[in-house]
């Protein structure tokens, strides 16, 4: 699979736009942090005793997309895709690595639940809200949400890479 072209959001766009670019921009960031890795590289972690590994944060990346964008906006149900057996419900993992766990995989099912994001986000406005922790929730606030969610997560894959390989910036 290629790695999506990271475009730089528009300087003057709407909101709407912006935040789907934003959120676009570091989706394309952390699948650029991936690139040109085999797979054993990407299971290995940052630095003691850190358990994060580029793997693992596309893992936990799929799970956090289908945690807001199925589960709370759009209401589904839907089990966690990585959880550990000790804890089934757990919808914000990924981070732990199964034996068998390849990155290819792991993207193919990363992609499918971005997919599903736009899908689900695609009919709504901004202001549209769904029910979430005994009040409600506007998908304006998920996309902020998961802005900083993979701004976060882009910084620990660039420290990650530049342990790997030394590679910086993108």
């Amino acid at each position: 699979m290629s790695t999506p072209i990271r475009h730089m959001p528009p300087l003057d766009a709407d909101e709407r736009t912006s935040l789907e670019s934003w959120l676009d921009f570091y989706r394309a960031t952390l699948a650029q942090k991936c690139e040109g890795l085999t797979d054993e590289r990407l299971r290995e972690a940052a630095v003691e005793p850190s358990p994060i590994t580029l793997l693992g944060l596309v893992q936990h990346a799929a799970e956090v997309e289908r945690n807001w964008f199925r589960r709370v906006l759009a209401q589904e149900e839907v089990p966690a895709i990585y959880a550990p057996e000790a804890d089934p419900d757990d919808t914000d993992g990924g981070f732990d690595l199964a034996e068998d766990a390849a990155y290819e995989q792991a993207l193919a099912v990363w992609r499918s639940e971005t997919d599903r994001a736009r899908e689900n986000c695609a009919a709504r406005t901004l202001d549209d809200t769904s029910p979430f922790m005994g009040g409600q929730v506007t998908l304006r606030w998920i996309y902020t949400h998961m802005i900083s969610e993979y701004a976060r997560h882009c910084g620990h894959a660039d420290l990650v890479r530049e342990r790997l390989d030394g590679r910086t910036g993108v």
